[in-house]
């Protein structure tokens, strides 16, 4: 029996939860470029987690609520929306040839993110990883083309998931409001702490800049 969408929600917050007491400060530099699925989120509002803590650790939560989203929905297209299922197994198809497939099967703490660091000015990447899974699927053939009535069609039919997606999400975020106070309390226990310890570091390599006995 399929689970509940409920249930999917309870098991990815608890599966959260047990992840938070592992999470660390990054200590390589950052990225410039902001993270396009945890900017703005409504879902990491419904879940009580705020702008100020560390991308990291909205990542991980937002990506396993968009994994429920997202077998939501290509249920709903298998379903319901042929042309567009259709479009999506020929592109599946397409890269299940691609020999090089680094972005896949990746945790939920590094689905989505950039898969090379940010390049530093003056010092060119030899190759990048996104580079050569480029190079792979540039090597495939191109998808089949479409007629303008087909293009028109697939585009109500993505305009339908697209809505089904976005009712999904708002029943997500109804039911996240009800694990706020467990999200919060394991962002105050494991993660507030180191990052007031980075801070007090800060502060004490500002103040003594020259003590000698500084580690």
């Amino acid at each position: 029996m399929e689970r509940s969408l409920e249930t999917q929600v309870d098991q990815a917050v608890e599966a959260w939860l047990r992840w938070v007491p592992r999470w660390e400060p990054a200590t390589h530099r950052g990225r410039v470029a902001p993270c396009r699925r945890c900017l703005g989120s409504p879902i990491l509002s419904a879940a009580g987690i705020g702008a100020n803590t560390p991308h990291g650790v909205q990542h991980g939560l937002s990506t396993r609520m968009k994994t429920i989203v997202d077998h939501a929905v290509a249920d709903y297209t298998a379903r319901n929306l042929p042309m567009l299922q259709r479009e999506l197994d020929h592109q599946a198809a397409r890269n299940r040839a691609r020999s090089y497939r680094p972005a896949e099967d990746l945790d939920p703490e590094f689905d989505g993110l950039p898969l090379d660091p940010e390049p530093v000015p003056g010092a060119p990447f030899l190759f990048t990883i996104a580079g050569l899974a480029d190079e792979s699927a540039a090597a495939l053939p191109a998808l089949p083309p479409l007629t303008e009535e087909a293009k028109a069609a697939l585009r109500q039919e993505v305009a339908l998931a697209d809505e089904f997606a976005n009712m999904v999400g708002r029943e997500i975020c109804g039911m996240l409001l009800r694990h706020r106070i467990y999200i919060q309390a394991a962002i105050s226990q494991h993660v507030e702490p180191q990052i007031e310890a980075l801070l007090a570091e800060l502060t004490d390599s500002l103040d003594s800049p020259f003590d000698p006995e500084a580690p």
